[in-house]
């Protein structure tokens, strides 16, 4: 990515008059003190409102790249949300005074989400090839009458020139109300914060591996797990070689950060 361009002072007012929840400090990223409910109603809210702004679930793995890389840590503080993918994030928010935090997995989001919003349109964008096809193809089982409006299998590198045209003008006569994101942390969220003015949709929202689990190419861990907060290790299982860095390289920093933060060793200030 080359640039990183200025948030429209559209989505800039919708952080005040739409997102209503507080934020936890994780790490000096801000991530919101919501549940599953009150995220499908902000989004709903911006759908109905026609204000852009994009959402990124964010555990361990893009908090770290926060802490790495100033760029990522801006792109999530302009975030419309910045909700808590993982467990260590919900514990974090709690231990701060909001017990009310829930997680918000982005598989279970993007369901949740177009189960409750009839009649908006969604464009899914991301995947291996032919993944986002066999994507749309499950929504439409799982909710008939769904309104998807079209699909993009995006390279592994950044989008050439040719290939930002043929997204713009894909996207500018069908205006879907909703992008879902299927891209890997950072990747993601850089590209909604640089896509966002530049397409005609209203929301983005990132939802990681999303594709890959709606399409059975990845098995989901059972609840228990998840609340334990051992959905990593039942991911890294099924993907050791691509994922055995991240993890075993992310998540011994970020707990003896979060120590030194909830001990008052260290400080770590919000970006506002």
């Amino acid at each position: 990515m080359s640039f990183l361009p200025p948030m429209p002072s559209v989505q800039k007012n919708m952080l005040s008059e739409v997102r209503r929840s507080q934020r936890a400090n994780v790490l000096g990223v801000g991530v919101d003190a919501v549940d599953m409910q009150s995220v499908v109603d902000i989004i709903a809210g911006a759908v109905a409102s026609g204000t852009k702004g994009y959402v990124c679930a964010t555990g361990v793995h893009g908090v770290m790249e926060a802490r790495r890389d100033g760029l990522m840590r801006q792109v999530l503080a302009d975030a419309l949300l910045v909700v808590p993918d993982g467990m260590p994030t919900v514990w974090m928010g709690r231990l701060q005074g909001f017990r009310w935090m829930q997680r918000v997995f982005g598989p279970d989001l993007m369901l949740a989400a177009i189960g409750a919003m009839q009649g908006c349109s969604h464009f899914l964008y991301g995947g291996a090839e032919g993944v986002a096809e066999e994507l749309e193809a499950s929504l439409r089982g799982r909710f008939p009458g769904v309104n998807i409006v079209g699909t993009y299998t995006p390279p592994f590198r950044p989008l050439n020139a040719d290939e930002r045209e043929q997204l713009r003008a894909l996207l500018q006569p069908l205006r879907p109300d909703i992008t879902w994101v299927g891209l890997s942390t950072p990747k993601q969220e850089l590209f909604m914060a640089e896509y966002l003015p530049r397409l005609d949709t209203t929301v983005m929202i990132g939802v990681g591996a999303a594709f890959d689990y709606h399409t059975g190419r990845l098995k989901d861990s059972p609840a228990w797990v998840k609340q334990l907060g051992w959905q990593w290790l039942h991911r890294l299982a099924q993907e050791p070689r691509r994922l055995w860095k991240r993890y075993l390289l992310n998540n011994p920093a970020f707990v003896s950060q979060a120590v030194l933060q909830l001990t008052g060793l260290r400080r770590f200030d919000l970006l506002r």
